[in-house]
């Protein structure tokens, strides 16, 4: 029996697939462009940051992490043909409130041992600093030998409160 998140799922998606009229996008984006984000609900990439459908990949993650999103950046400018990269944090990120040992601590109370054994290496990219993190992800996509030189790369912040983005980097 489907749950109630499931069932909504069905019927808003026959709602929107019943108006949906661009299937014949192209599979690279557009505008030739990603954004790294935060999987935070609050944010709401395609109204808060003007992205049309189509238009941009949208990576999101806990964090907008850098390291967690290497493998989808790799894949959206080599085999997807994009040119920029927006590292987009946002405040009052859940990040900021615990560190690894916080982590594995609650995966051990919660889940067990073997759990525990099987994220014992997992590094989950906490940060106590938001602008700081935003540095230091640009700076590793920028130093990072899978990112082209001439690939802009820019670091800002987005404000759940206000719906605002002020640029770090």
């Amino acid at each position: 029996m489907p749950s109630d998140v499931q069932k909504n799922l069905q019927e808003k998606n026959a709602a929107y697939a019943k108006q949906f009229t661009q299937g014949s996008l192209a599979l690279p984006p557009a505008k030739k462009y990603l954004i790294l984000t935060c999987m935070d609900a609050r944010i709401d990439p395609a109204a808060a940051f003007g992205i049309d459908l189509g238009d941009a990949h949208v990576i999101r993650n806990a964090g907008g992490s850098a390291r967690d999103a290497h493998r989808s950046i790799i894949i959206s400018q080599q085999l997807l043909g994009t040119k920029e990269i927006l590292l987009i944090k946002h405040t009052d990120c859940g990040m900021l409130t615990f560190s690894n040992e916080d982590a594995h601590g609650l995966v051990v109370k919660n889940l067990g041992p073997t759990a525990a054994a099987e994220i014992a290496s997992l590094n989950f990219h906490a940060f106590p600093d938001l602008e700081a993190a935003v540095k230091e992800d640009v700076e590793t996509l920028k130093k990072g030998a899978t990112v082209a030189a001439d690939v802009p790369i820019s670091g800002w912040i987005y404000d759940v409160k206000t719906g605002e983005v002020s640029q770090v980097v």
